[in-house]
């Protein structure tokens, strides 16, 4: 027998700690990770399966978290991003047609650029109210948002501020131009921020930390009116330089005529004509100095 002072190894002890370990094993092989890169930016939820879903960290661009099973991460587009509106293959919308305050349907394309705010609860924010609804961290969902969130509202402000121009003034004027994109820029903001209910869309060079996000910055092309409009325009402005060029021709004609008349009445009628026909090198002459004596052999007529 032992000796009572022998203590006595329990033979499951050594078993229990290395099903312990397994299952620190198991549980490390089977936690996931959500990692940002430098463009993204995202949002975890705990949602394991004895636990309801509840929010609990962002994460910022270039960063992982580690999350258990179960639970789910949202990851968004971050930094500086684009809405085409063009018609282009790849452009996230097409050309928006307006009406000019004298009625004349007027299309526009253009360029949005803007940043996501991913300061948290913002961040939060938008993917519960508008990013879950539309799977707007999948590239699809993304452009239907930016359609309706920022399309939308551009058309609106297109809309509003063309209406308060007539068409040519838009077409060939830099000054009417320049007021109406300003315009266009300050309703689109509006009306964004008015759509979302939220300030999501930022200034595309927003970094997070300032009390306001600014606004998108909106980039557009000159109105242009129907094909047939601007046929007619050149053909009217070809007409208008044909008639300055036959006013111009014209004034040159009356100056012309006004130094011949001063020359007849200086001249006389003969004396014009003979200095005309010197100046055209019609006549030959050749100078003879005063007083010179001059023998003129007139041509033999006939054959004497």
């Amino acid at each position: 027998m032992p000796s009572p002072r022998t203590p006595l190894t329990n033979p499951r002890r050594p078993r229990r700690r290395t099903a312990a370990a397994l299952a620190a094993a198991a549980l490390a092989l089977t936690a996931c990770s959500a990692n940002a890169g430098p463009d993204q930016a995202g949002l975890e939820y705990n949602a394991g399966p004895f636990s309801s879903t509840t929010f609990d960290t962002c994460i910022q661009p270039g960063n992982r978290e580690y999350h258990g099973p179960g639970d789910e991460a949202y990851l968004y587009p971050a930094g500086q991003r684009t809405f085409e509106f063009s018609g282009a293959e790849a452009a996230e919308m097409g050309a928006s047609t307006v009406v000019s305050e004298d009625d004349l349907e007027l299309t526009v394309t253009g360029l949005v650029t803007f940043s996501l705010n991913i300061d948290c609860d913002q961040l939060r924010e938008f993917h519960e109210r508008l990013g879950l609804k539309y799977t707007a961290y999948e590239d699809g969902g993304w452009v239907d948002l930016l359609r309706d969130y920022i399309g939308q509202p551009l058309n609106r402000a297109l809309d509003d501020a063309t209406k308060e121009y007539a068409w040519r003034d838009l077409y060939t004027s830099a000054e009417a131009k320049a007021e109406w994109e300003q315009k266009v820029g300050d309703l689109t903001a509006a009306y964004i921020d008015e759509q979302g209910g939220g300030e999501f869309f930022c200034s595309p060079v927003y970094t997070g930390g300032e009390d306001a996000c600014g606004t998108p910055q909106l980039t557009i092309q000159q109105p242009t009116p129907p094909e047939e409009v601007r046929n007619a325009l050149t053909l009217a402005q070809e007409a208008v330089e044909m008639t300055t060029a036959q006013e111009q021709e014209n004034e040159r004609v009356d100056k012309e005529l006004e130094a011949i008349e001063a020359l007849v009445e200086v001249l006389g009628p003969d004396g014009y004509i003979l200095y005309q026909a010197l100046k055209d090198g019609k006549v030959d002459f050749l100078p003879i100095p005063y007083g010179s004596g001059v023998n003129v052999n007139p041509s033999p007529r006939g054959g004497n």
